[in-house]
């Protein structure tokens, strides 16, 4: 760039002008091409100080020394914003810090929405003006403020994603809400339907299998997320099948088991009231995969159950409402936790919500295994637990034992089979 700077030519006499020769970075072009740029009339018989003063500003005014050109034109003049797109994608999961593990959702906004209506754009061009019709075209398509304002969130990734070669964005922008006419979130009108008591036992009575109950009352006792529970194998129930450990999770659109789950404090244990894991249990029993699976021995994907099993539940019960999904198991746990007043330590473990503030990150509670057992059997799980065993299960000899969770002094009642669980 430092040769780009600097240009200031000698104006010169061209039939009815005067000119001056600029070297202009052009795009799809390795060299400068030259160019005579017109300064003004000959017949204006200005002085010839003055000449020079207009054509030093002709030469400025065409970007012959503007870096910001030279960034433009020749470091990404020709890139699109659905190429860039791509590339950020790419960098973006592959990278040490921060990768993006499931670009899944990421890729879907911008083949759908996004690119039909600026991938085309060269990546210069956006900007406010030009992505305003972007979130028109959102609104009208019924996206929920908070979709639309993550939306726009990517292209700003996309847009920033770009660098010069001293690692600074090439194309910074000011992002303007209101210029781009970005709709408000507002948190009271948002929608987070939560299953109440009555409706979670509903679901229970109404499921048609063995195997859709289970995952209901899993559901609703431990808050755990959906893709979390139908990635549990038997290993994870630990401490008695009392205790269930999350370290995976499924993948939304594809039949696999993922390594990782939505955020660092997912990898958390769950634990159960007594009597919920001595329903499970037999789920679990001779089991060395997979609790839930398919024919093929594959995980099940939510979105199938979902069709499945429960909406056409929730519909035929009369409690389906926009929004309301297997997320609604989860708002139900957590409130049942606030209702009967749980230590908040123990409830940001379980639900796998962030400690907000230094006091819950110094905290040892989560570590205090009886702690936590002790307030899992208090606390109970608010619904109407089934009483018929499984059928088809292979039952071993079975005998009745009293367990004391040490330092505690509080006594749970479990099965306990021979091998364990």
């Amino acid at each position: 760039m430092s040769r780009r700077s600097g240009q200031s030519s000698k104006p010169f006499k061209a039939g009815k002008w005067w000119r001056v020769r600029a070297r202009l970075d052009v795009v799809g072009v390795e060299k400068r091409q030259h160019k005579n740029l017109k300064v003004c009339l000959i017949s204006l018989r200005l002085p010839k100080p003055e000449v020079e003063r207009l054509a030093k500003k002709v030469v400025e005014e065409s970007g012959a020394n503007s870096e910001e050109r030279f960034n433009r034109v020749v470091l990404g003049g020709a890139v699109t914003f659905g190429q860039q797109a791509e590339q950020y994608l790419q960098e973006a999961t592959t990278r040490n810090r921060r990768p993006i593990k499931n670009p899944t959702s990421v890729r879907g906004a911008i083949r759908k929405w996004i690119n039909p209506i600026i991938g085309d754009l060269l990546l210069s061009m956006v900007d406010n003006l030009t992505v305003k019709p972007l979130v028109r075209k959102l609104v009208e398509g019924g996206l929920d403020p908070e979709t639309v304002n993550k939306y726009v969130r990517y292209v700003k990734q996309v847009v920033k994603s770009k660098l010069a070669p001293n690692g600074e964005p090439l194309y910074p922008r000011v992002w303007n809400a209101e210029v781009l006419d970005l709709p408000v979130v507002v948190y009271r009108k948002q929608k987070r339907p939560a299953l109440k008591v009555d409706g979670i036992n509903a679901l229970i009575a109404a499921a048609d299998s063995d195997i859709e109950r289970y995952l209901y009352v899993l559901l609703a006792a431990t808050g755990m997320r959906i893709s979390e529970a139908l990635a549990l194998e038997a290993r994870h129930f630990i401490n008695g099948g009392l205790t269930i450990k999350v370290e995976q999770q499924v993948d939304k659109d594809c039949p696999r088991i993922l390594d990782y789950v939505k955020t660092d404090a997912s990898y958390r244990e769950v634990d159960l009231h007594p009597d919920v894991a001595a329903y499970l249990r037999p789920y679990v029993i001779g089991k060395s995969g997979l609790i839930l699976h398919t024919e093929k021995n594959t995980p099940y994907l939510y979105g199938n159950l979902a069709e499945d099993w429960l909406d056409p539940r929730l519909a035929k019960l009369g409690l389906y409402e926009e929004g309301l999904g297997w997320h609604g198991f989860r708002r139900f746990r957590n409130s049942w936790l606030r209702k009967q007043r749980v230590q908040e330590d123990h409830r940001l473990h379980w639900m796998a919500h962030k400690p907000k503030e230094m006091g819950e990150v110094y905290s040892a509670l989560k570590e205090d295994v009886p702690a936590r057992l002790a307030e899992a059997e208090r606390v109970g799980y608010g619904f109407v637990l089934p009483k018929e065993v499984v059928p088809n299960v292979p039952r071993k000899k079975q005998r009745r034992s009293i367990r004391k969770v040490p330092a505690t002094g509080i006594l749970v009642s479990r099965l306990k089979e021979t091998g364990g669980v």
